[in-house]
């Protein structure tokens, strides 16, 4: 599955559209990250356990982006986009969104001779 964040592949064309598809997840913090995310902020720095979420998230949600896409018949993903929304105070939303496209890799011209 290609997944790109631009609106065409480069040597590709595209053939088909099946339109928006996305990934969603939402993910509750555990109470340890929460207390330990608390007392970071007062001394600042970087929230470990918070940044471990996101990026859980963002696989999770890419994963069922591609496995939508996958299911309407398509084999790349043009203009991805992320969007993530802390949910309630107490979790994580992260959204993947795109285009389900179907795309045809481009034959290399041939070198022109002398």
């Amino acid at each position: 599955m290609i997944i790109v964040t631009t609106n065409d592949i480069p040597g590709f064309r595209i053939l088909g559209t099946y339109g928006e598809c996305f990934g969603l997840t939402v993910r509750s913090r555990n109470i340890g990250s929460n207390i330990g995310a608390g007392f970071k902020s007062m001394a600042g720095g970087e929230l470990k356990g918070i940044t471990q979420l996101l990026i859980e998230c963002r696989q999770e949600a890419l994963g069922r982006l591609a496995t939508e896409a996958q299911n309407r018949g398509a084999n790349a993903v043009v203009a991805f986009r992320f969007e993530t929304t802390e949910y309630n105070n107490t979790g994580i939303e992260v959204c993947a969104y795109g285009t389900a496209v179907y795309a045809e890799q481009l034959q290399a011209a041939a070198p022109q001779q002398q």
